[in-house]
């Protein structure tokens, strides 16, 4: 029991145990998978069968939504993704390790990064601030996003719609200058949910 767990699966886990806590019930395959962005119920299944295995969840036969929680993993854990460029884009890195935040900034849906650059500043987001990232692919017009260029690098960046399928991914700093993209070029993979900072 309390076998490490892959990001998805804690996913899922967080999911399953926020749907048990609002709903005092658990929720169904379909419904977890389109919590964690899983279109394949079969999918799912999989993951649960591997959080039965890991000791997270035990089948309850002959009962409706048979789920029964067994081990409480501390859900204030948030997948430490790796670094993201406020200057230059760079490329998002996938990490093994995890960022423990005060349980506010936690959720089964976000992730952590740490910033390097100041191309953010002038928002209050400094070098090596670390900010938390709420997952969606959409983004409202003039929000902080992850934003995803040509499927290779990351940045950090207030996002704006222009006319002709264009977006613009606009710094905080008035140095620098706004990058103009197709919007085929551009995927976004979260907003802006919270930002930290250590001073020693």
């Amino acid at each position: 029991m309390g076998r490490l767990l892959t990001r998805l699966e804690k996913r899922i886990l967080g999911a399953i145990r926020e749907h048990h806590t609002d709903h005092s019930e658990m929720p169904t395959i379909r419904q977890i998978g389109k919590t964690v962005g899983v279109k394949s119920p079969g999918t799912v299944g999989r993951y649960i069968n591997a959080l039965i295995d890991k000791g997270y969840l035990e089948r309850q036969p002959r009962i409706w939504r048979g789920l029964k929680l067994i081990q409480d993993e501390d859900v204030t854990s948030l997948p430490l993704m790796g670094r993201i460029a406020a200057g230059l884009p760079i490329e998002a890195i996938t990490g093994e390790n995890e960022l423990n935040p005060n349980e506010l900034l936690g959720g089964s849906n976000r992730y952590a990064l740490q910033i390097m650059g100041n191309s953010m500043v002038e928002a209050g987001i400094h070098d090596k601030d670390w900010v938390i990232i709420q997952i969606q692919d959409y983004a409202d017009n003039g929000q902080i996003v992850v934003a995803l260029i040509n499927n290779t690098e990351a940045t950090l960046k207030y996002l704006y719609y222009h006319p002709n399928d264009r977006i613009e991914l606009r710094p905080a700093n008035s140095s620098l200058q706004s990058m103009i993209y197709k919007a085929d070029q551009i995927l976004i993979q979260g907003i802006l949910a919270a930002q930290m900072r250590t001073y020693l």
